[in-house]
């Protein structure tokens, strides 16, 4: 039962994210934190962390084979996911946000088919082609709505956004066996560190010239403690305690979670439309990582 409700404690400090991160950003009538500092920033942050942690617990450094992966992941959801992320948040809202990355489960299933050759059914694939389709017909009634056509320039970085973190997930699994999940998540930031760390000094926001609000410095706290490093643990363990396949449904909740956050975090709305579209997309999530997963194998005789 405590796995579980870690899983949860997980989910729901990755469901903050999506405000937090557009709290820390601002919108582009009224920005806050450019989205460049929010993304080294919070790597950064968390990659110090990562240091403390590696050192207390005297982790050996990870071998040659381990680097590429680790060197993938980085490039996934160190960088290219929360930098995405933010330079979209500033144009769209959280729950807006919260119905595109609500696909990020499934494709992070395509990606392992793809990247690790894993064979899927047709019927996974469908669920695929399905849950994308929604998430555009979504995406161009919103901007049909407002007065355009097509895809909006936010939503293709939502979805770019995905691509990155189900490509850096994959990547960060194929270590995980050998390194431990907590280790692979310090060891991304640290690899990171190096370019993170300078580059976020370097953006430093000036206050005098532009002032930030506090609850942006907040958020950019949030986003780099919780976001990028202790809801990992959480997530991790949960999933080491509860199990895989009990624990990792509860992330289906996660778009509405992002949702109900975004309420008290910036008087955003909830409507009908985006729950209902959230609604469908995380059903076609459910049924296709049921159908993603490899048939049990028959007892040997």
């Amino acid at each position: 039962m405590a796995g579980f409700w870690l899983g949860v404690v997980g989910v729901t400090c990755f469901a903050i994210t999506l405000p937090a991160t557009r709290l820390a950003t601002g919108s582009a009538a009224d920005p806050q934190l450019t989205p460049a500092f929010v993304t080294l920033g919070r790597a950064a942050l968390a990659g110090l962390l990562s240091v403390l942690f590696l050192l207390v617990t005297r982790s050996r450094w990870p071998a040659r084979r381990h680097w590429g992966p680790l060197l993938g992941a980085v490039c996934g959801n160190v960088i290219g996911y929360p930098l995405l992320l933010a330079l979209a948040l500033r144009s769209v809202t959280a729950v807006h946000a919260a119905v595109i990355t609500a696909l990020l489960p499934l494709v992070t299933a395509v990606a392992a088919a793809l990247i690790l050759g894993q064979r899927a059914r047709p019927a996974f694939w469908a669920c695929a082609v399905l849950g994308s389709a929604l998430v555009v017909v979504f995406a161009w009634l919103r901007t049909h709505g407002q007065g355009g056509f097509g895809l909006a320039p936010a939503d293709l970085l939502l979805l770019g956004a995905v691509v990155a973190a189900s490509v850096g997930y994959v990547y960060g699994a194929q270590v995980t066996p050998e390194l431990g999940a907590e280790r692979v998540i310090c060891w991304m930031c640290v690899l990171a560190l190096p370019l993170t760390l300078p580059a976020a000094l370097w953006l430093w926001p000036d206050t005098a010239a532009q002032p930030v609000r506090t609850a942006s410095w907040l958020a950019f706290v949030y986003v780099g403690t919780v976001s990028m490093w202790a809801g990992f643990f959480a997530w991790f363990r949960g999933l080491d305690w509860g199990g895989a396949l009990r624990v990792s449904q509860v992330q289906l909740l996660q778009p509405f979670l992002s949702m109900l956050f975004a309420v008290p975090l910036l008087g955003e709305r909830l409507d009908a439309l985006s729950l209902g579209f959230a609604l469908a997309v995380v059903a076609t999530v459910f049924v296709g990582r049921r159908l993603s997963r490899p048939a049990a194998q028959e007892p040997a005789a």
